[in-house]
């Protein structure tokens, strides 16, 4: 549970932005749609390395 504590003389809009950082840091809404359906180990290793590959092209691409 996220707990945001407003100080005193702090503006709403300061928290609220403090408390919105908060939520897509911890990835809340991430891990639910990924539980939302079961994928197989498999499945989650093969994108892991794609996702690798990929990241590792664009790295080589920039360094030529």
């Amino acid at each position: 549970m996220l707990k945001i504590i407003v100080k005193d003389g702090e503006n709403i809009e300061r928290a609220l932005k403090r408390y919105k950082r908060k939520h897509r840091n911890i990835k809340v809404m991430q891990n639910l749609r990924e539980n939302q359906f079961f994928t197989k180990p498999s499945v989650k290793r093969r994108r892991e390395i794609q996702k690798a590959e990929y990241i590792q092209n664009i790295r080589d691409n920039e360094n030529i």
